[in-house]
């Protein structure tokens, strides 16, 4: 029990004598025990956040057949070719044959996001009102882990459904390379 003594003045010598008072006395027992009953309301109650984690669906390691293509309309995709020095090439349509020619852009909300945005907002036109986007994501051996992840941060947030990841060709590195983003 915790309390509380007061000394009642003086220490002089001399003059009258008086009784002591009797100081008073606080316990704090009560309030001690209202504070851990609050902690301990609080901790069962408190959810704690759980870590969020996207779903990505990954093909079986065993079925993997070489001739196997999946053919994607033109007007419908967009292929992101992910460079060195944290800078990505992109084109609309085929390599071959492109709607819009590959261009290179960063990873800020004026980079690919900027673009993913308009041509979420362009496929529907040219293809139909039925169909969106598709976003083929393809790093190259000069980017990093973290290129990816923000790719997939950046179809998270512009709200994209439809994308995968594939493994990069060759024309798409020599055109990495026409860009200065295959560096060494």
């Amino acid at each position: 029990m915790a309390e509380l003594n007061q000394d009642s003045g003086g220490g002089k010598k001399g003059g009258k004598v008086r009784a002591k008072k009797s100081g008073g006395k606080v316990d704090l027992t009560a309030m001690v025990d209202l504070a851990f009953l609050l902690i301990t309301f609080f901790m069962l109650t408190t959810s704690l956040n759980k870590p969020q984690a996207m779903d990505i669906a990954m093909p079986d390691k065993n079925k993997m057949d070489a001739n196997d293509n999946l053919e994607i309309a033109d007007n419908r995709s967009i292929t992101l070719l992910l460079g060195s020095d944290n800078k990505i090439s992109w084109y609309y349509g085929q390599l071959a044959n492109p709607i819009y020619p590959p261009t290179t852009v960063d990873y800020s909300k004026e980079g690919i996001r900027k673009v993913l945005q308009q041509m979420k907002a362009e496929v529907p036109k040219r293809a139909g009102a039925d169909k969106d986007l598709i976003v083929v994501i393809r790093p190259s051996e000069k980017s990093i882990t973290r290129n990816l992840i923000d790719v997939l941060d950046e179809m998270k947030i512009v709200d994209i459904k439809r994308y995968m990841i594939s493994k990069i060709n060759d024309e798409e590195i020599e055109v990495l390379k026409s860009e200065s983003l295959f560096n060494d």
